[in-house]
């Protein structure tokens, strides 16, 4: 794939997964908050899913969610 191709994929799975309004968050970790825990297993599928595979397995995606967010 080409960088525009990357860009242009990153970009739709932004909107797919509801992440645009965190496009340029750090992530976060122990010491500092981030992105919450909802965006954060958003955000693993979609770096999946930039790869590119043939098949993802989702064991329990929406495990430790609210009703909302799941």
């Amino acid at each position: 794939m080409t960088d525009d191709e990357i860009d242009q994929k990153v970009s739709e799975l932004l909107v797919l997964l509801d992440l645009e309004k965190c496009r340029n968050s750090q992530i976060g970790d122990s010491e500092k908050r981030g992105i919450s825990g909802g965006e954060k297993k958003r955000l693993c599928i979609a770096i999946e899913l930039v790869k590119k595979v043939e098949v993802i397995v989702l064991d329990e995606p929406t495990s430790g969610l609210d009703t909302f967010s799941a």
